[in-house]
């Protein structure tokens, strides 16, 4: 009864601050000197919202020797072939938009009209066959990722539903498509241009 109130609660909480955190399988860890939300959210790869829901606290400090609950986290398979898809995609742009690309990767799990896995979201094919990104045509998918390309991933799931909702990323300069620029833009950074 106590872990349904606690989904119940959670699920409440996640639709008013749009994020979408999950209580099975938490783990407890133990708050040590110098950790934050943010730095804890960082070290197990879940967003600053899901630590609150999850130990309902919204903006309480923490203490050393306090044990709170960690929500489940991305498994490190998921960001590997997230980080691999950043140094695709955003190879000599700016760490913001390398952030800005994993995000997009988040919003499209946590979006309605995209697949609910990161891998699904990633190897995504149209009903015409083409797939959602061009490096997972080509293959660069298949590359290795710089420390820098994680970091932006641990920074994008650290931050998970929180943004302007960006689901779509293009180069203006290079894009084929007309669609696109149909797409309210919610920030461009770089090269990329990020929209919904």
């Amino acid at each position: 009864m106590n872990k349904l109130k606690k989904l119940l609660i959670t699920a409440t909480l996640s639709l008013s601050i749009i994020a979408f955190p999950t209580l099975a399988g938490a783990a407890p860890y133990t708050v040590q000197k110098g950790d934050s939300f943010w730095s804890i959210a960082q070290k197990h790869g879940t967003t600053i919202a899901n630590l609150q829901i999850a130990n309902n606290q919204s903006g309480n400090p923490l203490f050393i020797g306090d044990i709170i609950q960690v929500p489940d986290t991305i498994a490190q398979a998921d960001k590997e072939l997230m980080a691999k898809l950043v140094h695709a995609e955003a190879k000599g742009e700016p760490y913001a938009g390398k952030v800005a690309v994993a995000t997009v990767i988040l919003n499209r799990v946590d979006h309605q009209e995209f697949p609910n896995s990161i891998r699904d979201v990633i190897y995504e094919r149209s009903a015409g066959g083409h797939y959602a990104f061009t490096p997972v045509q080509n293959g660069q998918i298949n590359t290795s990722y710089t420390s820098e390309d994680m970091k932006a991933v641990n920074e994008a799931i650290a931050f998970r539903g929180q943004g302007d909702g960006s689901i779509y990323f293009y180069n203006p300069k290079t894009s084929t498509s007309n669609w696109i620029t149909t797409r309210e833009t919610t920030i461009t950074i770089g090269n990329h241009r990020f929209a919904k």
